[in-house]
Protein backbone atom coordinates (compact mmCIF):
# COMPACT_ATOMS: atom_id res chain seq x y z
CA UNK A 1 0.00 0.00 0.00
CA UNK A 2 1.31 3.45 -0.91
CA UNK A 3 1.95 6.23 1.59
CA UNK A 4 -1.11 8.28 0.63
CA UNK A 5 -3.48 5.32 0.78
CA UNK A 6 -2.07 4.18 4.11
CA UNK A 7 -2.28 7.72 5.50
CA UNK A 8 -5.93 7.92 4.44
CA UNK A 9 -6.71 4.59 6.13
CA UNK A 10 -4.90 5.65 9.29
CA UNK A 11 -6.78 8.93 9.48
CA UNK A 12 -10.06 7.03 9.31
CA UNK A 13 -8.94 5.03 12.33
CA UNK A 14 -7.86 8.13 14.22
CA UNK A 15 -11.27 9.79 13.83
CA UNK A 16 -13.27 6.64 14.56
CA UNK A 17 -16.09 7.11 17.07
CA UNK A 18 -14.87 4.02 18.92
CA UNK A 19 -11.17 4.76 18.95
CA UNK A 20 -10.48 2.09 21.57
CA UNK A 21 -11.60 -0.55 19.08
CA UNK A 22 -9.89 1.19 16.15
CA UNK A 23 -6.57 1.02 18.00
CA UNK A 24 -6.53 -2.75 17.60
CA UNK A 25 -6.16 -2.31 13.83
CA UNK A 26 -2.67 -0.90 14.36
CA UNK A 27 -1.56 -4.28 15.69
CA UNK A 28 -1.99 -5.68 12.18
CA UNK A 29 -0.01 -3.00 10.36
CA UNK A 30 3.59 -3.16 9.26
CA UNK A 31 5.12 -1.01 11.97
CA UNK A 32 7.84 0.62 9.89
CA UNK A 33 5.29 1.65 7.26
CA UNK A 34 2.93 3.13 9.86
CA UNK A 35 5.56 5.33 11.56
CA UNK A 36 5.80 8.09 8.94
CA UNK A 37 2.05 8.59 8.41
CA UNK A 38 1.53 8.74 12.16
CA UNK A 39 4.34 11.25 12.57
CA UNK A 40 2.70 13.46 9.96
CA UNK A 41 -0.48 13.58 12.05
CA UNK A 42 1.45 15.08 14.97
CA UNK A 43 1.12 18.34 13.01
CA UNK A 44 -2.59 18.01 12.29
CA UNK A 45 -4.80 20.98 13.13
CA UNK A 46 -7.48 18.66 14.53
CA UNK A 47 -6.71 18.22 18.23
CA UNK A 48 -8.34 14.79 18.46
CA UNK A 49 -6.49 13.50 15.39
CA UNK A 50 -3.21 14.73 16.82
CA UNK A 51 -3.68 13.08 20.20
CA UNK A 52 -4.99 9.82 18.77
CA UNK A 53 -1.97 9.72 16.48
CA UNK A 54 0.30 9.96 19.51
CA UNK A 55 -1.55 7.09 21.20
CA UNK A 56 -1.40 4.96 18.05
CA UNK A 57 2.27 5.80 17.53
CA UNK A 58 3.11 4.52 21.01
CA UNK A 59 1.26 1.30 20.30
CA UNK A 60 2.99 0.81 16.96
CA UNK A 61 6.44 1.50 18.40
CA UNK A 62 5.76 -0.84 21.32
CA UNK A 63 4.85 -3.57 18.82
CA UNK A 64 7.98 -2.83 16.80
CA UNK A 65 10.19 -2.98 19.90
CA UNK A 66 8.83 -6.41 20.78
CA UNK A 67 9.91 -7.67 17.38
CA UNK A 68 13.01 -5.58 16.63
CA UNK A 69 14.32 -3.46 19.49
CA UNK A 70 17.06 -1.85 17.42
CA UNK A 71 14.56 -0.57 14.84
CA UNK A 72 12.50 0.88 17.69
CA UNK A 73 15.61 2.61 19.04
CA UNK A 74 16.16 4.19 15.64
CA UNK A 75 12.66 5.67 15.78
CA UNK A 76 13.19 6.91 19.34
CA UNK A 77 16.39 8.62 18.22
CA UNK A 78 14.41 10.20 15.39
CA UNK A 79 12.02 11.71 17.95
CA UNK A 80 15.02 13.01 19.87
CA UNK A 81 16.46 14.51 16.69
CA UNK A 82 13.18 16.31 16.08
CA UNK A 83 13.71 18.08 19.42
CA UNK A 84 17.26 19.07 18.54
CA UNK A 85 17.83 22.67 17.46
CA UNK A 86 19.87 21.40 14.53
CA UNK A 87 16.85 19.57 13.11
CA UNK A 88 15.43 22.86 11.86
CA UNK A 89 11.96 22.01 13.16
CA UNK A 90 10.08 22.30 16.43
CA UNK A 91 9.29 18.66 17.11
CA UNK A 92 5.57 18.89 17.78
CA UNK A 93 4.33 15.65 19.36
CA UNK A 94 7.76 14.14 19.88
CA UNK A 95 7.96 14.37 23.69
CA UNK A 96 4.38 13.13 24.01
CA UNK A 97 5.18 10.19 21.71
CA UNK A 98 8.29 9.38 23.72
CA UNK A 99 6.30 9.35 26.94
CA UNK A 100 3.49 7.27 25.45
CA UNK A 101 5.92 4.74 24.02
CA UNK A 102 7.91 4.37 27.23
CA UNK A 103 4.73 3.96 29.25
CA UNK A 104 4.02 0.90 27.11
CA UNK A 105 7.52 -0.57 26.76
CA UNK A 106 9.69 -1.06 29.84
CA UNK A 107 12.89 -1.67 27.89
CA UNK A 108 12.66 1.62 26.02
CA UNK A 109 11.80 3.39 29.27
CA UNK A 110 14.98 1.99 30.85
CA UNK A 111 17.04 3.37 27.99
CA UNK A 112 15.41 6.72 27.24
CA UNK A 113 13.52 8.01 30.28
CA UNK A 114 16.58 10.00 31.39
CA UNK A 115 16.50 11.77 28.03
CA UNK A 116 12.94 12.93 28.64
CA UNK A 117 14.00 14.22 32.06
CA UNK A 118 16.94 16.08 30.51
CA UNK A 119 14.51 18.25 28.55
CA UNK A 120 13.31 19.93 31.79
CA UNK A 121 16.78 20.10 33.33
CA UNK A 122 18.26 23.62 32.99
CA UNK A 123 21.70 22.03 32.94
CA UNK A 124 20.68 19.34 30.48
CA UNK A 125 18.93 19.48 27.11
CA UNK A 126 16.39 22.03 28.34
CA UNK A 127 13.59 22.79 25.87
CA UNK A 128 12.98 26.52 25.91
CA UNK A 129 9.94 26.59 23.63
CA UNK A 130 7.04 27.13 26.06
CA UNK A 131 4.38 25.44 23.93
CA UNK A 132 6.65 22.44 23.35
CA UNK A 133 7.12 22.27 27.12
CA UNK A 134 3.41 21.53 27.43
CA UNK A 135 3.85 18.36 25.40
CA UNK A 136 6.95 17.49 27.37
CA UNK A 137 5.07 17.74 30.67
CA UNK A 138 2.31 15.55 29.26
CA UNK A 139 4.89 12.98 28.13
CA UNK A 140 6.46 12.96 31.59
CA UNK A 141 3.03 12.61 33.16
CA UNK A 142 2.05 9.73 30.89
CA UNK A 143 5.23 7.88 31.81
CA UNK A 144 4.89 8.77 35.50
CA UNK A 145 1.45 7.14 35.65
CA UNK A 146 3.00 3.78 34.74
CA UNK A 147 6.69 3.93 35.72
CA UNK A 148 7.17 6.62 38.38
CA UNK A 149 10.43 5.03 39.48
CA UNK A 150 12.01 6.05 36.17
CA UNK A 151 11.35 9.76 36.77
CA UNK A 152 12.36 10.47 40.36
CA UNK A 153 15.29 12.59 39.17
CA UNK A 154 12.78 14.92 37.48
CA UNK A 155 11.25 16.11 40.77
CA UNK A 156 13.27 19.31 41.41
CA UNK A 157 12.96 20.41 37.79
CA UNK A 158 9.16 20.27 37.90
CA UNK A 159 8.72 22.84 40.68
CA UNK A 160 9.27 25.95 38.51
CA UNK A 161 6.47 24.83 36.20
CA UNK A 162 4.01 25.04 39.11
CA UNK A 163 4.66 28.78 39.15
CA UNK A 164 4.57 29.28 35.38
CA UNK A 165 2.40 31.98 33.81
CA UNK A 166 1.05 29.21 31.56
CA UNK A 167 -1.90 27.38 33.19
CA UNK A 168 -1.17 24.27 31.12
CA UNK A 169 2.31 24.15 32.65
CA UNK A 170 0.85 24.52 36.13
CA UNK A 171 -1.81 21.86 35.67
CA UNK A 172 0.36 19.26 33.98
CA UNK A 173 3.25 19.80 36.40
CA UNK A 174 0.84 19.13 39.27
CA UNK A 175 -0.32 15.97 37.47
CA UNK A 176 3.25 14.69 37.18
CA UNK A 177 4.13 15.62 40.76
CA UNK A 178 1.10 13.77 42.08
CA UNK A 179 2.12 10.63 40.20
CA UNK A 180 5.68 10.95 41.53
CA UNK A 181 4.39 11.62 45.07
CA UNK A 182 6.67 14.57 45.54
CA UNK A 183 5.86 15.69 49.09
CA UNK A 184 8.34 18.56 48.85
CA UNK A 185 5.95 20.31 46.43
CA UNK A 186 3.05 20.64 48.90
CA UNK A 187 3.70 24.33 49.55
CA UNK A 188 3.63 25.01 45.80
CA UNK A 189 0.51 22.92 45.16
CA UNK A 190 -1.67 24.44 47.88
CA UNK A 191 -1.99 27.90 46.24
CA UNK A 192 -3.02 26.20 43.01
CA UNK A 193 -6.17 24.80 44.63
CA UNK A 194 -7.65 28.27 44.03
CA UNK A 195 -6.54 28.33 40.39
CA UNK A 196 -9.71 27.86 38.35
CA UNK A 197 -8.14 28.21 34.92
CA UNK A 198 -9.51 25.54 32.59
CA UNK A 199 -7.14 23.63 30.35
CA UNK A 200 -7.68 20.91 27.75
CA UNK A 201 -6.22 17.61 28.89
CA UNK A 202 -5.87 14.37 26.93
CA UNK A 203 -6.53 11.40 29.16
CA UNK A 204 -8.14 7.99 28.72
CA UNK A 205 -8.25 8.45 24.93
CA UNK A 206 -10.27 11.67 24.99
CA UNK A 207 -9.68 15.39 25.21
CA UNK A 208 -11.36 16.86 28.26
CA UNK A 209 -11.47 20.09 30.24
CA UNK A 210 -9.97 20.24 33.71
CA UNK A 211 -9.05 23.10 36.03
CA UNK A 212 -5.60 23.66 37.41
CA UNK A 213 -7.23 23.51 40.85
CA UNK A 214 -8.45 19.97 40.15
CA UNK A 215 -4.95 18.87 39.17
CA UNK A 216 -3.55 20.41 42.36
CA UNK A 217 -6.23 18.86 44.55
CA UNK A 218 -5.63 15.42 43.04
CA UNK A 219 -1.88 15.80 43.55
CA UNK A 220 -2.32 16.80 47.18
CA UNK A 221 -4.63 13.85 47.73
CA UNK A 222 -1.95 11.56 46.33
CA UNK A 223 0.44 12.98 48.93
CA UNK A 224 -1.77 12.34 51.96
CA UNK A 225 0.20 9.31 53.10
CA UNK A 226 3.65 10.68 52.28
Amino acid sequence: MGFRALKKDIRCLLVADDFQTALAAFDHMAERQAVNPLLSFFYDTDTVVRWHAITAFGRVLDNLARKDIESARVVMRRLMWNLNDESGGIGWGSPEAMGETMALHAGLADQYSHILVSYINPNGNFLEHEVLQRGLLWGLGRLAQVRPERLQTAVPFLHPFLQSHDPIHRGLAAWVIGALQDASARHLLKPLTDDNMDILFYFDLRVQSRTVAKFAEDALFALIDT
